[in-house]
């Protein structure tokens, strides 16, 4: 293997337990979005984008489809003998496996992996956010400041910012002090879950934190804390695009709505900065003689013969006669029989509504698991409460 000067690892283990039963069968980063992507395409387009060509996926709960879907990286231009993508699981040792004990042990247990490209630099990624990002410019913000560990932020609302680790900066970005989830927060930077390590560095603090019994393992508690500590010079790179950690069913359901404004600060529009996916070929739309289509993303292979408002549609959608689909997002090869109202909710992969079903009060997010078959005659009330 040639020596790389950077290389991305992408935490993609977690089970996504705020996404209930979405994420029953399901890793989190392979929960479907926007129409006709997974959750994890917008970090490995943004790899791709970025120029970063050797990528790692750290996967553990609920691999299968997920790592179908990745498959050997084509649609991201990952498909490379020299570098490309590597599915990472938990290492097997001799003696029987050992489940990631948290996102630092997760790149302590693959030290053998990254030392094989002896690169410079190590790129931290979480495969469960929503946005567009140029790794390369925080790579030349780390140069410039000759930083041995750069970690992404972006400004939240300061009433927001008790949700957060926090880090707190002096006027040259320096960070002096990580704050998580603080009860009094002293500003709104809050961090993305994106760094870029020194890989020497990083190496040494992951081989101390994994004697230390006491620790979580973890990048934010245990990792950050420790470098601060010993004076390892941290800086902060302020991003200042769209980026949603889409991590319970209001933030997936509200990152889905963010689309359907055309003009939004997403942009899955913008031909020079592309997400890649999977590409399932579809025949087109039908749209039949009394269906309707308001402010909403209909993907290919949808049948609509009732009335979308407001809503996100999946490949294969099929949407009956007089049925009515407001605020929602009804995922791949769905199908709503006729007669039926939705209002706010989220409908999984290949779940079926009977007729004359009644799902959803607008208020609350209603949410259908996939495969889940809806009898007529039940009206739904909201599974989660959010």
């Amino acid at each position: 293997m040639s020596k790389k000067e950077i290389i991305a690892m992408i935490l993609a283990g977690g089970q996504g337990s705020r996404l209930g039963v979405l994420t029953k069968e399901l890793a989190k980063p392979a929960i479907p979005f926007g129409g006709k992507y997974r959750i994890i395409d917008f970090t490995l387009s943004n790899c791709s984008n970025s120029g970063i060509y050797t990528v790692g996926v750290l996967t553990q709960y609920k691999p299968l489809e997920l790592n179908s879907h990745i498959g050997i990286g084509s649609p991201w231009d990952l498909d490379r003998r020299d570098g490309g993508i590597s599915i990472l699981p938990p290492y097997q040792k001799e003696k029987g496996g050992e489940w990631y004990k948290g996102t630092a042990n997760a790149i302590y247990q693959n030290i053998e992996y990254i030392d094989r490209y002896d690169p410079k630099y190590v790129l931290i990624l979480s495969g469960d956010h929503i946005y567009k990002m140029n790794y390369e410019e925080m790579l030349n913000f780390h140069r410039v400041k000759e930083a041995e560990a750069t970690i992404a932020v972006i400004e939240v609302d300061i009433n927001e910012a008790s949700r957060f680790g926090i880090m707190n900066t002096k006027n040259d970005f320096s960070i002096y002090e990580f704050e998580e989830k603080p009860e009094n927060p002293k500003n709104n930077k809050a961090s993305m879950g994106v760094y870029i390590f020194n890989w020497k560095i990083l190496r040494k603090f992951l081989i101390e934190d994994e004697k230390d019994s006491n620790s979580n393992h973890d990048f934010g508690k245990n990792i950050i804390p420790s470098m601060l500590k010993k004076k390892i010079k941290l800086f902060a790179y302020p991003y200042n695009g769209y980026w949603k950690d889409v991590g319970t069913i209001k933030s997936l359901w509200e990152a889905n709505m963010d689309l359907l404004k055309f003009n939004n600060d997403l942009n899955l529009y913008d031909h020079n900065w592309r997400i890649y996916s999977e590409n399932i070929s579809r025949t087109a739309q039908y749209i039949g003689r009394n269906g309707s289509v308001k402010e909403s993303l209909i993907v290919e292979g949808c049948i609509i013969e009732g009335e979308i408002d407001h809503s996100v549609l999946f490949q294969g959608v099929t949407i009956g006669k007089n049925s009515i689909i407001k605020n929602s997002v009804i995922m791949n090869d769905a199908v709503i029989e006729d007669n039926v109202i939705i209002n706010k909710a989220i409908v999984g992969n290949n779940a079926i509504v009977s007729k004359n079903c009644n799902i959803g009060n607008g208020k609350d997010i209603t949410v259908i698991a996939a495969n889940e078959t809806i009898e007529y005659g039940e009206r739904m009330n909201p599974l989660e409460v959010v």
